[in-house]
């Protein structure tokens, strides 16, 4: 069997790296930008940082700003639109997972128009070119998207969210710019922090993991753990920095080792109640964490070593028990939501969220085989 590593071209990191785009698109020769963002980012000023520094070098651009938080076929279909009338021919996606989501969906259908049904690329679509390049500036320090081969897509009709895994997708560049970081609410800082907290954690325990894997997902855990409440509550831009490398390093893991069923059934939570991907993989993760460690309990006391836990010495599941708290201990300290109930989500719903999980392409990843019985118990336990 032999362990596969796909990676982007290039990344820069650092306050202010975003300053590294003009030399790039100049040397690269792109033409004119598909500028992909949301409304949200403009109000806040936060895509004003990247633009000034495309009109100070005269960088040519059109800009997208229609996507959602859970962004649906409909949004791609939109900004492909933009794409296409305004002849562009590489794309700069500023934002969160939603964004970059976004932009490598309409650039690999741009460049693969016969799935432009968007529906036909989930799971591993046998796409033949790779997408319209994209550089991916992320503004929150969560989903490791400009770095992975992964993006998630709303399908409004079935209520479900396409997971899509294609090389084709990944940025050519990427730029992981904490200033850029720097103006997220702490609620959004948290719950982006715990989705990156999820990927490591969850990469480190999946099915596929590996030596390679294994080294960046432990290090993500570490620096996670020990920077996400100085990033989210005191705004410490030290700590923000490092987040945004840590978040980048998870999504170096789990984007060639797949993740589990925290993913399986937050992608339900977002796509049936709309709830932000982040908050639901934080609300999932002890109680999944805690149900997986029944059958991996010894890699548990690598992840508390990693977090700096007393791990030492344990015997059977104490070493699992040590790490679900202090993950529990830390939502509160964040101010998380932690049940179901508390995000709009119905009892009477489970059982459809149930099955719709474990059709999720994530869940095959799990280290615990599951049925959809464990996942209606699963659901019940979390609400």
């Amino acid at each position: 069997m032999a362990n596969r590593i796909i990676l982007n071209e290039t990344s820069y990191f650092g306050y202010g790296a975003r300053s590294e785009i003009v030399n790039e698109i100049k040397k690269r020769n792109f033409k004119k930008a598909l500028l992909v963002t949301d409304k949200s980012l403009i109000d806040a000023g936060v895509t004003k940082m990247v633009t000034d520094t495309l009109d100070g070098a005269n960088i040519d651009y059109v800009i997208f700003d229609g996507v959602k938080p859970n962004p649906t076929i409909d949004n791609v279909h939109e900004g492909l639109k933009v794409c296409n009338d305004n002849g562009t021919d590489y794309i700069i996606a500023v934002g969160g997972g939603s964004v970059i989501d976004t932009a490598k969906a309409i650039g690999i259908v741009k460049t693969n128009p016969e799935f432009m049904d968007v529906r036909s690329l989930e799971g591993t679509a046998d796409t033949k070119n790779k997408a319209l390049p994209i550089i991916a500036l992320p503004t929150t320090a969560g989903t490791g998207a400009e770095v992975t081969i992964n993006y998630v897509i709303t399908d409004p009709e079935r209520v479900v969210k396409l997971v899509c895994v294609d090389p084709n997708d990944i940025p050519v560049l990427s730029i992981i710019d904490s200033e850029l970081m720097a103006g997220m609410p702490k609620s959004v800082a948290a719950a982006t922090g715990m989705d990156a907290l999820t990927h490591a954690m969850e990469g480190y325990i999946t099915k596929a993991h590996w030596d390679m894997t294994d080294m960046f997902h432990l290090k993500a855990i570490n620096m996670i753990y020990h920077n996400i409440e100085k990033a989210v509550i005191d705004k410490d831009p030290e700590a923000m920095t490092n987040m945004g490398i840590a978040q980048y390093i998870a999504g170096m893991g789990f984007s060639n080792v797949g993740l589990g069923i925290v993913h399986s059934m937050a992608h339900q939570l977002g796509a049936t109640y709309d709830v932000a991907h982040g908050m639901a993989c934080s609300l999932f993760l002890p109680y999944i964490m805690e149900w997986n460690g029944e059958v991996c309990g010894d890699r548990f006391i690598d992840i508390g070593l990693a977090m700096g836990l007393n791990v030492s010495g344990a015997k059977g599941n104490e070493a699992v028990r040590i790490v679900v708290r202090a993950i529990r201990e830390l939502e509160t300290r964040l101010e998380i939501k932690q049940h179901m109930s508390e995000v709009g989500a119905k009892l009477e719903d489970i059982d459809t969220l149930a099955e719709k999980a474990l059709a999720d392409p994530c869940t095959g990843g799990n280290p615990r085989d599951v049925t959809k019985e464990d996942l209606i118990e699963l659901f019940k336990k979390a609400y």
